[in-house]
């Protein structure tokens, strides 16, 4: 039979009234009590949570002023929702017209210029650079298509023959001409576009050194010279009876742009 030892209560000191004063309490026998480090300061009443290593203090703090900063989403009443948010995109203007761009009036001043004897020039008072633009990426793919990468070439030669076809005709009208810079190069590149059919033909017809091929590129040269003329002369220089003195540089200019096609 095993004999049965009796275990003495272990009591640890304490900050507390001495142990020969206070009646032992049986429940706080088998805790064990955690000294304190001997070291650490005392903590003030005013000190900063992260200073004193209060774990729970810094996580009450913080979640304290997290909902005192971002209030719930019910209480949020000066913050814009996305609802509101989509709104205030919904009265922006759309990205072409910030842009300046009309697909409708480039297509309306394109298909006025298709029949070179009824110009709707009414149309062209109205300048723009995006439809020549256009005609002007048209104008080298089709080139490259062709085997010559002329892109750089016709931007270069549209800027000279623009400001060289404003100084002549501001030289014939005077004072009475009202052409500008802008207009000028929006008329000349619009009228380019029978040059560009003639680019995007080539691709498909006899060789151009051939007697054909000459009289295939003077129709084309002679449309673009026909509707530049008439919007240039009539519209904005109010000088009809000069038609032929403006025809002619016009007729150099587009001259110059089928060599381009034909060599």
């Amino acid at each position: 039979m095993p004999k049965e030892f009796t275990i003495p209560p272990v009591n640890f000191p304490s900050s507390g009234p001495s142990p020969a004063t206070t009646a032992p309490n049986p429940n706080m026998l088998h805790q064990r009590q955690v000294p304190t480090a001997p070291f650490q300061p005392q903590r003030p009443s005013s000190s900063i949570p992260f200073m004193s290593f209060d774990i729970g203090s810094a996580t009450a703090s913080s979640s304290s002023s997290s909902s005192t900063a971002f209030p719930p989403p019910h209480l949020r009443h000066d913050i814009p929702s996305s609802s509101s948010s989509g709104g205030l995109f919904s009265d922006e203007p759309p990205l072409l017209e910030e842009l300046e761009i009309n697909p409708s009036l480039i297509w309306r001043k394109t298909r006025s210029l298709l029949n070179p004897f009824r110009v709707n020039s009414s149309l062209h008072s109205d300048p723009d650079l995006s439809g020549p633009f256009l005609y002007y990426i048209a104008f080298g793919l089709f080139q490259l298509l062709a085997g010559k990468v002329q892109f750089g070439v016709i931007l270069g030669w549209i800027a000279i023959s623009s400001i060289f076809l404003y100084m002549i005709l501001n030289f014939l009208a005077g004072r009475n001409g009202n052409l500008d810079l802008y207009r000028c190069v929006s008329v000349v590149g619009y009228c380019l576009m029978p040059i560009v059919i003639y680019s995007a033909a080539s691709l498909f017809l006899p060789p151009t050194g051939t007697t054909a091929g000459f009289v295939v590129a003077a129709v084309f040269v002679i449309w673009a010279t026909r509707v530049c003329s008439r919007l240039l002369s009539v519209d904005e220089l109010g000088a009809s009876e000069h038609r032929g003195l403006i025809a002619y540089p016009c007729f150099l200019i587009y001259c110059l742009f089928s060599m381009l096609v034909m060599f």
